[in-house]
């Protein structure tokens, strides 16, 4: 069948033998995941955020993924994890002075350098393009390489001073061993955010309920006593006023079996007292005339006989 004209077929374009497993060729993979976003597929520009992962994203394209959670969206499995806005970390990159961009390719016919990356790590210099690791830091958003986060050891970031720990550093696109250490810790995280809110929640309630008890509590003793500041006036009044000697009497004489009360007894000058206050009694020196101002009794007036 066919073969016309003298041609002869070779081997393996009449006997099909087992496909050949396609590899992924790995700058390209390096640049996918460097140089675009895993959301979107966009290029990333800034603000540039990295979820929990190591994977970076748009900003833009991560708050449209969360407004927008449509069945539709098969890019959304990237970002299935990402729940909210705070699941995700800005980063503050650190650009590199020798990437130039696309600010000579006017005509289109400049190569593209892929190896060639935007960012750089500020401390040892290592371009971000895939060739070295990279991590970030939760606490900050800072982005440095693991060389020198191995190399300069310190409990503090390099770049703006802020403490982390060994739970903050993230690595970024990491291998599948990293993502399951970062997904454990994700979920543990997770897990201790839910039961701090389940802790705090009885307490709210118990602060909240204590005061009704109070003022339930306090009701009653109020329409029995009234309002405390009027007892009080009354108090005062009572001990400062003496009581009336008729009042006083008829009171005794009412009740039965009890003696009758004494006549109120006239207050005296107390020896700790100041002057002014010691003058208001007759038991004071200046209430007392002398013999020569005392009026004699015998009278002068023509009325009397």
């Amino acid at each position: 069948m066919g073969c016309d004209g003298g041609t002869i077929p070779k081997r393996h374009e009449l006997v099909k033998g087992p496909k050949k497993v396609e590899k992924v060729d790995k700058d390209a993979e390096l640049v996918a995941q460097w140089n675009y976003c895993a959301l979107s597929q966009e290029i990333l520009r800034r603000p540039i955020v990295a979820c929990e992962l190591g994977r970076l994203y748009n900003k833009d394209a991560v708050i449209e993924f969360l407004l927008d959670k449509s069945a539709e969206k098969a890019l959304g499995k990237a970002a299935s994890h990402i729940k909210s806005i705070k699941n995700v970390t800005e980063l503050r990159l650190s650009d590199n002075p020798a990437w130039k961009g696309d600010k000579g390719n006017t005509k289109g016919d400049k190569h593209d350098d892929l190896q060639r990356a935007r960012f750089i790590c500020p401390v040892v210099g290592l371009e971000m393009n895939g060739r070295h690791r990279f991590c970030f830091l939760r606490s900050c958003g800072c982005v440095f390489s693991e060389r020198a986060l191995k190399e300069i050891k310190a409990e503090v970031c390099h770049t703006c001073g802020a403490a982390f720990q060994e739970d903050d550093v993230v690595v970024l696109n990491g291998t599948r061993e990293d993502v399951q250490v970062l997904k454990s810790r994700m979920e543990e995280r997770r897990l201790r955010a839910k039961l701090g809110k389940k802790v705090k929640k009885p307490k709210a309630a118990e602060a909240a309920s204590k005061p009704d008890v109070g003022e339930e509590s306090a009701g009653p003793s109020n329409v029995k006593s009234g309002r405390p500041e009027e007892a009080g006036l009354d108090a005062r009044e009572k001990r400062i006023s003496p009581a009336p000697r008729g009042a006083a009497g008829a009171s005794s004489s009412g009740r039965a079996g009890r003696p009758p009360c004494a006549a109120a007894k006239r207050p005296t000058a107390a020896s700790g007292e100041s002057e002014a206050y010691k003058s208001l009694f007759t038991s004071h020196s200046s209430a007392k005339r002398s013999r020569e101002e005392s009026a004699h009794w015998v009278t002068h007036t023509s009325y009397c006989f």
